[in-house]
């Protein structure tokens, strides 16, 4: 009877450092891309992950032709094991560096717009303010650099993201179209989606052209003029208030110029989220995950400057 009982407690027993295992699984639906986003080989997330369900005594995961899908047990489990990683990295933050000991440059990359917005803003002054030795250093650009490069630390990003990197969401990216309002008294203002391939139209350049906002008009109006075509959202802004057409533009930029109409929208099909995203690698070093806590803290300052 001892010797039972003594088997189903060790049963039981399990380390927690292997639900890390079990979460890169379940985020990556695969033991190759888990291992790598670890850092290990397959073999090892998959005898780590095996261990952990034997411990466990219940099947976390099923193997399927598209990948590994959790069980309904593993779903389960999921939000808790995704606590126990919380707290883990809170009690290694808290334990390893303290707010006066953080120091050196958070590389950020966003549009150039959000940019102009955030610096008009209090808050890099509050985030300067509680962590007097960090310095936030902006890296302006249009296209997605690649944070696995090293081209920038933490980027604010709507629209499709890498798989490879992780982040939080922290605002809704909204879209409309907008036209200026010497083009409305010249040539009218569409009353409907369908209308705009009568109009002249401002858009994004090759460069751009698998932008969202790209697609959509190729979609509903693949025969409409193209008074001009640029390759920064700023760019459009400069050119729909020019008067030469309209153009689709986030609602942030657009409601906030005053000789501007938006005249469809918000446009369903160009809604995104902005997430603030980082690097793995990277998400548990303590400046960037200063910037993380404070971004979050300030999620409701962000909303204005973001989505207008």
């Amino acid at each position: 009877m001892r010797d039972r009982a003594a088997e189903v407690h060790n049963q039981q027993m399990f380390d927690w450092n292997d639900l890390k295992y079990f979460l890169a699984v379940a985020r990556h639906h695969s033991t190759i891309a888990a291992g790598k986003s670890l850092g290990l080989s397959q073999s090892t997330v998959h005898r780590r992950l095996s261990e952990l369900e034997r411990r466990i005594g219940r099947q976390l995961v099923t193997r399927h032709p598209t990948g590994y899908r959790l069980t309904e047990f593993g779903e389960e489990l999921r939000p808790f094991a995704e606590r126990v990683e919380d707290a883990v990295t809170d009690v290694e933050r808290r334990v390893t560096d303290t707010a006066r000991d953080l120091t050196g440059v958070i590389r950020v990359t966003c549009p150039e717009p959000i940019v102009f917005r955030m610096t008009k803003s209090s808050l890099l002054d509050r985030f300067h303010a509680r962590h007097p030795k960090l310095r936030v250093e902006f890296v302006t650009s249009d296209r997605y650099l690649d944070l696995s490069k090293g081209e920038a630390d933490v980027a604010f990003r709507s629209g499709d993201t890498d798989d490879e990197l992780v982040g939080r969401k922290i605002a809704d990216s909204i879209w409309a179209v907008y036209a200026s309002r010497t083009y409305i008294d010249r040539h009218g203002q569409p009353e409907r989606v369908e209308d705009l391939s009568r109009h002249l139209l401002v858009g994004f350049d090759e460069s751009l052209n698998q932008h969202r906002a790209a697609k959509w008009l190729r979609e509903v109006a693949p025969d409409a003029k193209m008074s001009a075509r640029n390759n920064s959202v700023l760019g459009l802004v400069y050119a729909v208030k020019s008067g030469i057409g309209l153009g689709a533009l986030p609602t942030a930029l657009g409601d906030a110029e005053s000789d501007l109409v938006r005249v469809l929208g918000p446009i369903p099909e160009l809604a995104r989220s902005w997430r603030l995203l980082t690097h793995p690698d990277l998400r548990r070093v303590p400046r960037i995950a200063a910037f993380f806590d404070f971004i979050i803290e300030e999620r409701e300052s962000l909303k204005s400057i973001l989505t207008g």
